[in-house]
């Protein structure tokens, strides 16, 4: 059991030994909720800015990438932070700051301000998520209760994202595209006054301080990659912004990990990823990753622009995938580890996303919702519910807790860098694939999914292989248990839904 000090924090009533528990999960939930739904509900708000702040093209993108390009870059950084400064305060800190930059976003008058106020919101984001997410695998220990919670975290995480584009239209259209952003300021507000009674928390025994050198050439890596690839679904990548961004990024990357070789106290602690089961589920997570950010925005582009949707029937009818996914990882993930192995639930999940995505590349321009798009995204919704919760298990189980802030990190970190990754592949394959055929959006579409099935396939051999070896182990339920042997159901059945 790790981090279970609560250190000054005022105590949860007594009533129901369970309480505690539940009140961590739930406000922590709420928390991510809050953050994932700001990253996707700006999207449906971007015309009325654009029309009201009389902001060019070229800038307006940066309301979302400006929030990207900080919350990706910066959350090994903020998941360290929280590991030796305290995940409470952490995750108090970080949300307070997304308040205050949220409420900037709201009254902003000039495009300069709303963008700096989104990169802030971003780098704020990337304080309070892997806090948050430390708290969660800190407070629940291994076995069946942290993967309820880790479970109720993916769920969460899909619901907002979902959530962000119907409430995003919604308030759009009838209090305005700033109500998107003042929203968050009262919510927030009542998440920090409970935030005091989580658990404090132990802080790492390290070194107490950040490896500053390492620190800025990840952060500034990731940003310069994410800022690249950005650049280069936008204006192509032979331009010299583009090319110098990503060389940047090369070298960047190098140097952190010659640093990480001579540091006495690195910002990646070589034990993180000494586990081959855990670097195949960060693998996975960076294909995952760009699989999920690709299919939403293609099938999104495909409903609205071929189907002839609107923006908030998009989002009503991307709203079956998110039910699938709440109702697999909280009801259908955690029950199938308790039969099957890491491996096993995780290749499942591939199994489903791949299907789904390939599903997808049968659309065409007279195709209906219920017969070419519908079944594809609950079968890939269906396998990202199995595959996020059982790769987060995997790669934060084992994991010491004074570097669980870190593992937090690493996981959404992977998802991010591989979403931006992968749309930028995939946006410009498909573009390519239009020019090549007349025009035809269809064309490119299609030729998306089927790059995502095969990053799927991929995935799925990757983690084949690298979790396959009985000499590592990171079972939920025992530690001498290996990711590719099944999972010993816990001693007793009947208290799996209490703990």
């Amino acid at each position: 059991m790790a981090d279970h000090s609560t250190n000054g924090a005022a105590p949860l009533p007594a009533t129901g030994g369970s309480r505690r528990p539940v009140f961590v999960i739930s406000l922590i939930c709420a928390a991510q909720f809050v953050l994932q739904l700001d990253f996707s509900i700006v999207n449906v708000t971007l015309p009325s800015i654009q029309r009201e702040l009389g902001m060019p093209a070229a800038a307006l993108q940066w309301i979302v990438t400006g929030y990207a390009l900080a919350f990706g870059s910066l959350l090994l950084a903020g998941g360290r932070l929280a590991d030796l400064l305290g995940r409470r305060q952490v995750l108090a800190v970080g949300l307070a700051l997304f308040a205050i930059a949220s409420l900037a976003c709201g009254l902003a008058q000039w495009p300069i301000m709303l963008i700096i106020a989104r990169i802030v919101q971003g780098a704020a984001g990337a304080m309070a998520s892997p806090a948050a997410l430390s708290l969660l695998t800190t407070t629940n220990a291994e076995g069946a209760a942290r993967n309820r919670a880790l479970a109720i975290w993916q769920a969460t995480t899909a619901a907002g994202a979902t959530a962000g584009i119907v409430a995003g239209g919604l308030l759009t259209q009838y209090l305005g595209w700033r109500a998107v952003f003042l929203i968050n300021p009262p919510i927030i507000a009542a998440m920090l006054a409970l935030v005091p009674r989580l658990p404090a928390g132990k802080r790492s025994g390290g070194s107490g301080s950040v490896d500053v050198r390492g620190a800025l050439l990840v952060t500034t890596g990731i940003a310069a990659l994410i800022f690249g690839l950005s650049s280069g679904q936008q204006h192509g990548f032979t331009t010299p912004a583009t090319i110098i961004a990503l060389a940047l990024a090369v070298l960047l990357t190098t140097g952190f990990l010659f640093a990480e070789k001579r540091s006495a106290a690195p910002m990646l602690p070589r034990s993180i990823l000494a586990e081959p089961a855990r670097r195949a589920a960060i693998a996975a997570m960076l294909l995952i990753g760009a699989i999920l950010a690709g299919y939403v925005y293609f099938a999104s582009l495909y409903m609205q622009k071929v189907l002839g949707f609107s923006p908030v029937a998009t989002g009503l009818a991307l709203a079956p995938s998110t039910v699938t996914v709440v109702l697999v990882s909280t009801l259908g993930t955690r029950r199938l580890l308790a039969r099957f192995s890491i491996k096993a639930v995780l290749l499942a999940g591939l199994a489903c996303i791949g299907t789904g995505q390939l599903w997808l590349t049968q659309i065409t321009a007279g195709a209906s919702y219920p017969a070419a798009v519908l079944p594809g995204l609950v079968l890939t919704a269906a396998g990202v519910g199995l595959a996020l919760p059982t790769a987060s298990i995997a790669i934060t189980s084992g994991v010491r807790a004074s570097d669980q802030g870190l593992a937090g990190a690493l996981f959404t970190t992977s998802q991010q860098t591989g979403a931006a990754v992968g749309l930028a592949i995939l946006a410009t394959a498909a573009a390519a694939a239009t020019d090549g055929h007349g025009g035809s959006l269809v064309d490119g579409y299609r030729l998306s999914f089927l790059i995502s099935t095969g990053l799927a396939v991929l995935a799925a051999i990757i983690v084949a292989l690298q979790l396959s070896s009985k000499s590592h182990r990171v079972d939920p339920w025992h530690p001498q248990a290996g990711p590719d042997e099944p999972i010993p159901a816990p001693p007793a059945p009947a208290k799996l839904g209490k703990s």
